[in-house]
């Protein structure tokens, strides 16, 4: 399996998204699934398979697929204005983010797609860049702004703070780096 890595600013993920863009020649697909996935923190099976009457809504009422456990996740502006851009640019489409093909009718865009989009753009600013990375983004951002780690745990739908954690990366240097940063 292969790792991948949390984005760990803002505006490397801005940039993301607009690399996401540009290599799909203006596209937004691509660049409106990260920004989706970051802002909801959803794993990328779940988040392929939104349907616009899932998401209706100010609140998103999701059962995972790999945990079998339901998540309700508040949808805050950029989540919603993007479900309001789709709907509006594609007022035919089942799903949020649709494959618009004659060969792949009514279907979601594939997972391979979306891993492949993404992997280009991450071996340009030479990222470990995956569908997974949208969740650890959350999850590091959610971090390095001060939310505990038993909140974000709550929000990634983690069984421990400790898998929490791990996942986001939080390495032994940084964890040494706080004797230094707190002398008594």
């Amino acid at each position: 399996m292969n790792i991948v890595e949390a984005v760990k600013t803002e505006g490397e993920a801005e940039i993301i998204s607009r690399k996401l863009t540009l290599n799909a020649k203006g596209n937004t697909l691509y660049a409106d699934i990260w920004r989706f996935g970051v802002n909801t923190a959803l794993r990328i099976s779940d988040l392929l398979s939104l349907t616009f009457e899932d998401v209706t809504s100010d609140k998103l009422v999701i059962k995972e697929s790999k945990t079998g456990k339901t998540r309700y996740i508040d949808l805050n502006s950029s989540a919603k204005a993007i479900i309001e851009r789709r709907k509006k640019a594609q007022p035919d489409h089942t799903f949020l983010f649709q494959v618009d093909s004659n060969r792949a009718k009514n279907k979601p865009v594939s997972r391979v797609a979306v891993a492949t989009a993404f992997k280009a753009v991450g071996d340009e600013m030479s990222i470990q860049l995956g569908t997974h990375s949208m969740r650890k983004t959350r999850g590091w951002l959610m971090y390095n702004g001060g939310v505990s780690i038993e909140k974000i745990c709550k929000v990634l739908n983690h069984s421990s703070p400790a898998v929490t954690m791990l996942y986001i990366g939080i390495t032994q240097a940084e964890v040494d780096a706080t004797y230094h940063e707190f002398v008594f």
